[in-house]
């Protein structure tokens, strides 16, 4: 299995020079015209305006949502984070607890599906359509999308299915089904039903198509462009050859892949800050000036904040439900701890790791905003060579980064490649977890979903950008709709364990396994 991922490239590299460049891009445009054609309607109505704005109502619902959790659970996001530390060190760790993973393990595998290209290619398009002040927007998300996610993760272990060979099933088709029975609340297996099959949209689009898509566009950026069939049939076989091991491959996959890429990223952006230092506080200025008069930019402040929020939660997950089908797989016999620990994704993946990307772009001035005519990206001589727009995606990080540092395009083709690969095999076991939920479990249905998803990692990288990220976040919003709903029902559930547990520690009930 080792060798195969190599030898498919060698098939494929050779097959695609057979075909010539004419032919290959023939095949890339067919895709991309019949994927476009056939899910604008479903798009379009995700992201309708309320009627007289230019306000997407699914951005309004997971604001809403964010603040009400914030403000019921006693604004959790900060006064849990030490706890949250120390679960994630295993301080309380019963390796007992049924369960196929640590905090540690869930944590990066839930990261590794959100740290990725919405911090790289995503922050570009929401500062490059919103301006420096989408920046701003995007943080307050990502705070707010802390208490999203606490409720949610909650519920994913509450409910979750334990089975007699040690492996579980959670998330939110679980807690819908189990929790609204549980409160003698109708409607659970309905929304357990929309629920999953949005996942499985959301996990071939914006955990899958997004992904190959911008990893492809910053390969072609290093080496020259080619078919993005090529690169996608590549991915394909790698990203099979690990999501056939399941929860416990990727897991350990993932624990080392992500605190690589995170501290690669986060150190090159960290140096870039530095040499600039004498420009951080004029950039904060333009994020703060930028998000209530939008400075110049199409739409003002309300354009800024719709971009923000959006990138943010595309990238951040938080109320989506995504992050809790991998939380729920941990050994633990306290839900509430899982709900600790991953509220400390938003805070890692948003507030951190984007807001570092928006200031690099700010600062290196590869943004340049005109009043009169918008936003432009910079080559290295200053001079404009485009309007930003959502097709920029990926181009005017590595154009910001590479400022600085001429060869960071370099590490940063490495950095998309790792963080698309990551983020595809956690997606796969969302999807398949939806998909298992809906068919059944069994080998020959779960390797079903496997090809499929594999087949979508070649349609993504040779689609265009515009159509795949516009499905992408039609997907994944889809699935917040429904998730948000069972949270506002569910959310006394949380409470009540969240009372339980704060006055259990307090006591010295909860046993502390490592000081």
């Amino acid at each position: 299995m080792s060798r195969f991922p190599l030898l498919l490239a060698i098939i494929v590299t050779t097959l695609g020079s057979l075909a010539g460049p004419a032919m290959a891009q023939s095949i890339d445009e067919k895709v991309n015209q019949i994927f476009a054609s056939s899910t604008g309607w479903f798009v379009n109505f995700i992201f309708s305006p309320f009627p007289g704005t230019s306000f997407p109502w699914i951005v309004a619902w997971l604001v809403v949502a964010a603040t009400i959790f914030t403000v019921y659970f006693g604004v959790i996001q900060f006064r849990a984070i030490p706890h949250s530390i120390a679960l994630v060190k295993g301080d309380y760790s019963d390796p007992d607890d049924a369960g196929e993973v640590s905090h540690f393990q869930a944590l990066a595998t839930a990261l590794s599906g959100t740290v990725g290209l919405g911090n790289i290619a995503g922050v570009a398009v929401a500062v490059g359509i919103g301006g420096p002040g989408a920046t701003f927007w995007m943080i307050l998300a990502g705070l707010m999308g802390m208490a999203s996610k606490f409720t949610e993760c909650t519920l994913g272990v509450k409910y979750r299915n334990e089975f007699a060979d040690g492996h579980v099933s959670g998330g939110p088709m679980y807690y819908l089904t189990k929790g609204f029975a549980e409160r003698s609340l109708p409607g659970g297996r309905f929304l357990a039903i929309m629920f999953s099959i949005f996942c499985i949209l959301g996990a071939l689009g914006g955990g899958n198509m997004f992904q190959s898509n911008q990893a492809h566009a910053q390969i072609t950026n290093v080496v020259g462009d080619y078919p993005g069939w090529i690169t996608g049939v590549i991915f394909a076989g790698i990203v099979f050859a690990v999501i056939v091991g399941g929860l416990q491959s990727i897991a350990k996959v993932t624990e080392k892949i992500v605190p690589f890429m995170g501290i690669l990223y986060v150190v090159t952006a960290l140096v870039i800050l530095l040499v600039n230092y004498d420009k951080i506080g004029w950039a904060f200025g333009q994020i703060f000036g930028g998000a209530f008069t939008g400075l110049g930019v199409a739409g003002g402040m309300v354009g800024a904040l719709i971009q923000g929020f959006k990138r943010a939660a595309f990238s951040n997950e938080a109320g989506v439900g995504s992050a809790a089908i991998a939380h729920s797989a941990v050994r633990t016999k306290e839900p509430i701890t899982e709900g600790f620990v991953s509220l400390l994704e938003p805070f890692i993946d948003t507030v951190v790791i984007c807001t570092m990307t928006a200031l690099v772009i700010i600062i290196t001035g590869q943004l340049m905003v005109d009043p009169n005519t918008g936003l432009y990206l910079l080559d290295e001589a200053g001079s404009a060579i485009q309007t930003v727009d959502g097709n920029s995606g990926v181009a005017l990080t590595s154009a910001a980064f590479s400022q600085t540092f001429g060869w960071f395009k370099y590490v940063l083709a490495l950095a998309v490649v790792l963080f698309a690969f990551s983020t595809m095999i956690s997606w796969s076991y969302y999807g398949l977890k939806a998909w298992t939920y809906l068919f059944g479990e069994g080998k020959s249905k779960e390797l079903t979903f496997k090809v499929i998803f594999c087949i979508f990692v070649v349609i993504g990288a040779a689609a265009s950008l515009g159509p795949v990220i516009d499905f992408s976040d039609a997907a994944i919003f889809s699935m917040a709709v429904v998730n948000i709903i069972g949270l506002y029902f569910l959310m006394p559930v949380v409470k009540r364990e969240l009372e339980s547990y704060l006055t259990r520690l307090k006591s010295g009930e909860i046993k502390r396994y490592k000081s």
